[in-house]
């Protein structure tokens, strides 16, 4: 048989023919096995460009070089020969090139990780961070011979790590996992070499490993950052961690959000970090730069920690469900006074015409336009029942015992919070924020030992826009009819909040997402959550980031909450434009139903790349309800900007100032401008109902 005969066989195997009947190893591999893995079920638009009809320099995400290491000369600026080989289809089938880089960062790729991937001779990167890839981690990947740098983030990859991952240990500089469902606990190295030299960076954070801390770390004799965050892991940490801290070799640590527990190593109070690498674990971790451990005749950390718990579920008896909770601890005579302050509050000194504030022993509240009403004695005492609950706080709606109403309570979690000096500029930028279409913060509360509760409006008879786009149920089970009037109406309140947080407030709202979104029995939308996040210590903050990530909102070019901008929300916004659209979750998991969650702009492109009916993409209620064509009724312009707003670059999303211009002027054809719809003084008997003009 000819020795080119089983690559020339894979490649007919795709249906891809070559410009030659010997094809490249390397090539014929790439078309048989790993791209059909990568792009699972459905088409690939940067794949797509994987095909003989292409030239080499052409297919997308891909690096290729000559046997001794020389780079194919792509840039057709660089070279007299570049424009040739930029252009040659005959290089598919030159058996001397070899891949050397596969980098396909958020390509909104699906399928699961080849195990062939360990099969390329020359193959020293593959990038492959915010896609959608699930299944295992192959163990195959671990033999890959020149593998140096293996970045797979922002996945969906499961199971366990193998322990052949560290038979990469003599090349590679970087290994990146973060953000996927890998469980159990980190293998540790089975081959000779277990001190990794070359390892300058491990990302293993935000996943669910178990187990106790991973010890044969420490002996990784290069490694300048770990993050371990986000993960399952429980028992006491090393001193040899600390002893890598102090020699100066590591220079970025993240353990926070674990269950390690006892007392830190003494080390860590001379190193470089900060209590921000330890947060969110179980309550007895101390130890500098943590707080102090106290020690007790008789009882150990656990025990006393029990005393704590016990103390506390008796407050809440004795006070109210919610709020009695936390301030039961520290009420030393069972009531709080509400007395007159002339001083401003520390915390918002700088800001005399934002605000006033009460104050007591037992802390201060700072009351904003609107929340004028509200009393520290009040606001404590308020009987209250936990709605809702998220990584950084617990939502409560309380009732006030004067017969005010209801608030709601947001009671920020214990080592989330930045400290008081950090949080005042924000909670004053916060505070300022009015407009009819966002949720305006009433009133802020800085309790003594550091406890802190954001005081919201309560609305009664409002969901969130996740609630009634998937909750479930007929409109005859008590959702509402969502006909395209009504979600356009939601979908320009958003984009109005979002346009004057732009302009006037000059600051990003950073985690626009249905869930964040309000709306009332008269489809007034108003966003929640504004800036919350900047109240929160990195690790936090970074933990709501990937809650929304993972649930589809959050831009491609995104790695980090402090770079979120408007260019951000506006890609947040086009998720969520497109959620009304076709009524489908935004988010790739499986979660709820694999049916109806997925990567909504993907979805988009396959069905125009397929020529699919419109009406098969949209929601089948916004198609029962429309009186006209979509096109007549603005859903076409509508979809047309969604996918604008999701534009992989940033620089290509138009402004929410664009955004909210374009969808007054797509506004569904039988509703004029100011039909009661769109009023902000609608009653609930015309509300929904279209005027004809």
């Amino acid at each position: 048989m000819h020795p080119c005969l089983p690559f020339l066989l894979l490649c007919l195997a795709a249906a891809l023919p070559l410009a030659s009947p010997c094809a490249n190893p390397d090539v014929a591999l790439l078309l048989a096995k790993v791209k059909p893995a990568l792009q699972g079920q459905r088409p690939n638009a940067q794949l797509a460009t994987w095909n003989a009809s292409t030239p080499l320099c052409l297919w997308r995400g891909l690096r290729w070089a000559t046997p001794d290491g020389r780079p194919l000369r792509c840039d057709a600026t660089s070279s007299a020969s570049a424009p040739a080989e930029r252009n040659n289809l005959s290089l598919a089938s030159d058996p001397a090139l070899l891949l050397v880089s596969i980098r396909l960062p958020a390509a909104a790729l699906a399928g699961r990780l080849p195990p062939d991937l360990g099969a390329f001779s020359a193959l020293d990167s593959v990038y492959l961070a915010a896609n959608a890839l699930s299944g295992p981690v192959p163990l195959e990947l671990g033999n890959a011979p020149a593998l140096s740098a293996l970045d797979l983030a922002g996945n969906r990859l499961s199971g366990d790590l193998p322990t052949s991952i560290w038979n990469l240990c003599d090349r590679v500089t970087e290994l990146r996992l973060h953000g996927n469902a890998l469980t159990g606990a980190v293998p540790a190295p089975a081959g000779p070499n277990t001190t990794c030299d070359r390892l300058r960076v491990l990302d293993l954070g935000a996943n669910r490993f178990s187990g106790g801390f991973p010890t044969f770390l420490t002996a990784f004799r290069g490694l300048q950052r770990l993050d371990l965050g986000g993960n399952r892991m429980e028992g006491p940490i090393q001193e040899a961690l600390a002893g890598m801290a102090t020699q100066q070799q590591l220079q970025a640590l993240n353990i926070s959000y674990n269950n390690f527990s006892g007392q830190l190593p003494p080390a860590f109070a001379g190193s470089r970090f900060t209590a921000d690498s330890f947060l969110g674990n179980d309550p007895s971790l101390c130890g500098p730069p943590l707080r102090q451990c106290v020690s007790a005749s008789g009882l150990s950390s656990r025990g006393i920690a029990g005393m704590v718990i016990g103390l506390m579920a008796g407050a809440v008896v004795l006070a109210s469900v919610s709020i009695g909770w936390a301030q039961g601890r520290w009420r030393r005579d069972g009531r709080i006074r509400r007395r007159d302050d002339a001083e401003r509050d520390e915390m918002l000194e700088s800001s005399a015409d934002d605000g006033h504030d009460a104050s007591s022993s037992e802390g201060k509240l700072v009351v904003f336009e609107g929340g004028e009403h509200l009393t520290l004695e009040e606001v404590l005492n308020a009987t209250g029942q936990v709605v809702d609950k998220a990584s950084y706080c617990t939502v409560y709606k309380a009732k006030l015992a004067s017969g005010g109403g209801s608030i709601e309570l947001r009671l920020l979690r214990e080592g989330s919070c930045k400290d008081a000096a950090s949080c005042a500029p924000v909670v004053r930028r916060i505070g300022r924020a009015r407009h009819d279409n966002l949720v305006p913060l009433r009133a802020f509360y800085q309790g003594r030992r550091g406890e802190k509760l954001l005081v919201y409006d309560y609305f009664p008879r409002s969901r969130t826009l996740q609630e009634l786009l998937h909750g479930g149920g007929e409109p005859s089970a008590g959702r509402p009819a969502l006909t395209w009037a009504r979600r356009h109406k939601i979908a320009l309140g958003a984009a109005r909040a979002l346009a004057y947080l732009h302009a006037g407030q000059g600051e990003a709202h950073r985690n626009v997402r249905s869930s964040n979104v309000v709306v009332d029995d008269l489809f007034v939308a108003r966003l929640a959550e504004y800036a919350v996040d900047r109240l929160l210590v990195p690790a936090a903050a970074e933990a709501v980031l990937a809650a929304a990530k993972a649930d589809g909102y959050k831009a491609p070019e995104l790695h980090s909450m402090e770079k979120c901008g408007a260019r951000t929300d506006v890609y947040a916004f086009g998720i969520l434009l497109l959620e009304l659209l076709m009524g489908r979750k935004p988010s790739s998991s499986s979660a709820g139903g694999a049916a109806r969650a997925m990567d909504l702009p993907s979805v988009v492109k396959v069905a125009v790349l397929e020529e699919t009916a419109l009406e098969e993409v949209l929601d089948a209620e916004v198609v029962k309800g429309l009186r006209v064509s979509p096109a007549e009724e603005g859903l076409v312009q509508a979809l047309k900007l969604a996918m604008g707003c999701c534009a992989p670059v940033a620089a290509a999303r138009p402004s929410m100032a664009e955004v909210v211009r374009q969808l007054e002027e797509s506004r569904p054809k039988n509703l004029h401008p100011r039909s009661a719809l769109y009023s902000p003084t609608e009653s609930r008997s015309d509300a929904g109902t279209p005027t004809t003009t």
